[in-house]
């Protein structure tokens, strides 16, 4: 027990270390080459930041813990959106940008419900499914090429940070999440077992806010910064690489079963994201009322979960 506290210490750590360098290496890189700041968000920072995830739930799968794997990544999106998203939301009005609030979130709902839908119809993501996930990926990486080479944003900042220590902080920034993140898994998994919690609820609560932990730090350290699109483009993308990428690339290695407890948390999911898209549609803003309105839908949820 002593060992597993300080072991999510030392997570912590590496956690909010990675998340410092890797807004900053990835600021920095949008700066230099006039990318804009949510494709960073939406790729790099979205894909590094999931990388727990990807390791947690294609490894679950296999080795035949598939509620962890399918709780983790449900759980991981539903605390990307009510949790870090209502965090950050407090901390800073966030802007967002049109792209975002007309194509992307829109997408992350059809996505969502998609899943859903798949857990409904079927019980399980087949390999067919996890095909159709994989497709609607790499249509989403089309995308971000388009909006990349046709929203160039005017540099009116100048870099002085070199190419190599941008992607140095970015690679170092993800590996220490990755590292930080496994750590703090693991040992809150070793808690956990003393509690005597069902695989389902460990994987909706503690792997997934584990796993999460590097969304949360680095949109928190993101939000202080006032890169806005860094915010929403890493809950974005994170969740939309969540559920295509890791359950596609899972679900096409072994067919992932969806236990019909898991509808409710789909739901949520797709219940969360809608609610985002009306909260920005009009204004372009996620303001801090509703960032305390997400935060209390999530305490709510966790408390339900655990009753």
């Amino acid at each position: 027990m002593f060992f597993s506290g300080l072991f999510l210490i030392i997570g912590f750590v590496l956690l909010i270390y990675g998340a410092h360098i890797l807004v900053d290496g990835a600021t920095a890189l949008a700066r230099k080459f006039n990318i804009p700041e949510v494709v960073i968000g939406l790729t790099i920072v979205a894909c590094g930041t999931s990388a727990p995830e990807a390791a947690v739930s294609i490894s679950s799968a296999i080795t035949g813990s598939a509620a962890v794997g399918i709780g983790n990544i449900l759980g991981s999106n539903i605390v990307n959106l009510l949790l870090i998203l209502g965090i950050s939301g407090l901390i800073y009005n966030l802007d967002v940008q049109k792209n975002t609030v007309l194509y992307e979130i829109p997408f992350l709902c059809f996505c969502s419900f998609l899943l859903m839908f798949m857990g409904w119809r079927y019980h399980m993501i087949t390999h067919m499914g996890a095909f159709v996930l994989c497709v609607l990926f790499l249509t989403f990486l089309g995308y971000l090429y388009f909006i990349s080479k046709t929203n160039k944003p005017e540099n009116t900042e100048k870099e002085h940070m070199s190419f190599f220590k941008m992607m140095c902080f970015i690679v170092f920034g993800i590996i220490a999440l990755i590292f930080g993140a496994r750590m703090t898994v693991s040992s809150a998994i070793d808690m956990a077992h003393f509690l005597n919690v069902s695989e389902r609820i460990i994987g909706l609560t503690i792997v997934a806010f584990g796993t999460s932990l590097p969304e949360l730090i680095t949109c928190v350290v993101a939000a202080i910064k006032r890169r806005s699109d860094i915010v929403i483009g890493n809950i974005v993308g994170s969740n939309l690489f969540n559920i295509l990428f890791v359950l596609g690339l899972t679900g096409l290695i072994v067919p992932i079963p969806f236990e019909y407890a898991f509808l409710l948390d789909a739901a949520l999911g797709v219940v969360a994201t809608v609610l985002l898209w009306l909260f920005v549609f009009n204004d372009k803003k996620f303001n801090r009322i509703e960032g305390f309105l997400f935060l209390i839908i999530y305490i709510f949820y966790t408390v339900f979960l655990f009753n």
